[in-house]
């Protein structure tokens, strides 16, 4: 049996006092990959855009969209890192990137998936991911790829994920409740 993957989205707010990273990890089984992909499809329906995205949705469809990330009851890791200041988003990024590795490592998890961005970002991930897998375990495998979320449907349950857990650190927790139960947080200190 394959381990579990995990795909990766994220969710940053700036703010000149303390602005935070949110990075989500759906760690769903390789067994269970074509299922929910038809499900995230189906969920997306006929929308303009090409993938599921949480900030133009409106509130009952964020309320709909969760329940459904839920009802997989899959894991959920997240790391939260805080505070971020304004121009150090990708700081922040690297160190909830590298303790997300180590919560993925001990979750079973050898392979993760991010969302594709600009080539030296996405090195930059990679960097991140190389010096996380320094500090774990002699002879561990753990490896990063990046897909676009067009192309990739399970990387829409980690924007959801990412996009509840936002909102309820903003101050609305109606999308996270849903969720609560498979999502586990890890706090990141980003202190710079």
């Amino acid at each position: 049996m394959s381990p579990p993957q995990a795909f990766v989205d994220e969710s940053f707010h700036e703010d000149t006092t303390g602005g935070f990273y949110v990075l989500a990890a759906a760690v769903l089984p390789v067994a269970r990959h074509d299922e929910l992909r038809e499900v995230m499809l189906e969920v997306r329906g006929n929308r303009r855009s090409s993938k599921l995205h949480w900030y133009p949705m409106d509130h009952q469809e964020k309320l709909d969209v969760t329940k459904r990330v839920a009802d997989f009851d899959e894991l959920q890791l997240v790391t939260i890192g805080s505070p971020v200041r304004p121009r150090r988003q990708e700081r922040g990024r690297a160190l909830c990137l590298q303790r997300l590795v180590a919560e993925l490592h001990g979750a079973g998890v050898d392979t993760l998936i991010a969302e594709a961005r600009q080539d030296e970002l996405n090195k930059r991930d990679i960097a991140s991911v190389r010096h996380a897998r320094h500090l774990l375990p002699k002879g561990t495998s753990f490896q990063i790829e990046h897909r676009f979320g067009v192309d990739e449907p399970l990387l829409w349950i980690a924007d959801i994920v990412a996009g509840a857990v936002r909102a309820r650190i903003n101050g609305n927790d109606a999308f996270f409740q849903p969720l609560s139960s498979c999502v586990h947080e890890v706090q990141v200190d980003t202190t710079t």
